[in-house]
């Protein structure tokens, strides 16, 4: 099975983050925002490498307000990494992919 990154919602988004047994990469983004342009094809790269072990969701913050909301996310790109249904941790804007494989594993 090839992995990718996935859509999720404010409705879709317990289902989809907080109840799923692997860790979570979350990337709050707009389509209006460059860098967030820049960073999803190495996001998907990742999504792709590290196969299983983490779960790579992308949330639309124009259409998905009440939740970017509820994590405080008021700079795109922000990516919040949750575990076991709690946000862990979170970095901001594009990155070397390198910096963002690091970023991930130190929370495997």
């Amino acid at each position: 099975m090839s992995h990718h990154t996935t859509a999720t919602t404010d409705s879709s988004f317990q289902t989809d983050v907080l109840n799923s047994s692997a860790p979570v990469l979350v990337d709050f983004w707009a389509e209006w925002c460059p860098p967030c342009k820049a960073v999803a094809p190495k996001l998907e790269e990742i999504a792709r490498e590290m196969g299983p072990k983490i779960k790579i969701v992308k949330l639309d913050v124009d259409s998905n307000q009440m939740t970017a909301g509820q994590f405080g996310v008021r700079s795109i790109p922000t990516m919040i990494l949750f575990k076991n249904g709690k946000p862990v941790d979170q970095t901001m804007g594009n990155q070397p992919k390198e910096n963002l494989i690091q970023f991930i594993t130190k929370h495997l």
